[in-house]
């Protein structure tokens, strides 16, 4: 995973547990990494032998980097390009941290967790990055009994509606989010249009969705209705060997 933080590139390697700071350079090349971090530790799943970083979010001077292996969001401080350790949050033993998205002003943050289909709130402390878990929801519909991996997660241009993709059980789950506590409320499930939505974005008109599937070698586009959150097929789609990933 990669993500932008101001002259920063920064880069999460998920088999090897490392996450990098990389200096961009005026002409937009890379220079040798000024920051690094090597993760240790496992979790109590298969999945978990070792540390595995999955992504990483920049907010206000801090980054986030959720780690699946080690069920923990590991925070560092940006300073001049090296990577300072900070704190960590705490996730549940097998909730499988996999990507955030940040909410209006970067007070909260939105944590998807793979390996036990929820998503976590935190709020953060603008002086010392700190995390603070406020509520848990799952991804699922009530009595879905079956086997699922939560993938991606976004928040609507409007700030109303947040989304995560469900793997096998092929939905796009909506959660609308409360104005003052930015709490969420369950607000349906969502086909995807196909197998393995590994991924999908939001067009920045907020008037559409397009998830990736992996499995069924399509992208899909869906329509969100601007008042309810809720997304209709739009009936264009393109066949696209294994896609993975999905940005505007």
């Amino acid at each position: 995973h990669v993500s932008i933080a101001g002259d920063s590139l920064l880069v999460t390697n998920y088999g090897g547990g490392t996450v990098a700071a990389l200096p961009i350079q005026p002409d937009g090349s890379l220079g040798p990494a000024t920051g690094f971090a090597q993760h240790e530790g496992s979790g109590p799943t298969a999945r978990q032998a070792g540390p595995h970083p999955h992504s990483a979010l920049y907010s206000s001077g801090f980054v986030y980097v959720p780690d699946l292996g080690l069920d923990r969001v590991v925070i560092y401080r940006l300073v001049e390009g090296e990577l300072i350790p900070a704190s960590f949050a705490a996730l549940p033993p097998g909730s499988g941290p996999r990507h955030l998205a940040a909410g209006s002003g970067d007070r909260l943050l939105y944590l998807v967790n793979e390996l036990n289909s929820t998503v976590t709130v935190f709020q953060r402390d603008g002086e010392t990055g700190a995390l603070e878990a406020v509520q848990t929801v799952s991804t699922l519909p009530a009595g879905y009994a079956g086997i699922n991996y939560p993938a991606d997660i976004h928040l609507h241009p409007s700030g109303r509606f947040l989304y995560v993709s469900n793997r096998e059980h092929d939905s796009i789950a909506l959660f609308l989010v409360e104005a003052q506590s930015g709490l969420l409320s369950p607000a349906g499930h969502f086909p995807s249009g196909g197998r393995w939505p590994r991924s999908f974005g939001i067009d920045p008109t907020g008037r559409f969705l397009v998830a990736a599937h992996q499995k069924s070698d399509s992208v899909v586009s869906l329509a969100i209705d601007q008042a309810s959150g809720a997304l209709t097929p739009t009936g264009h789609s393109l066949s696209i060997p294994v896609p993975v990933c999905v940005r505007f």
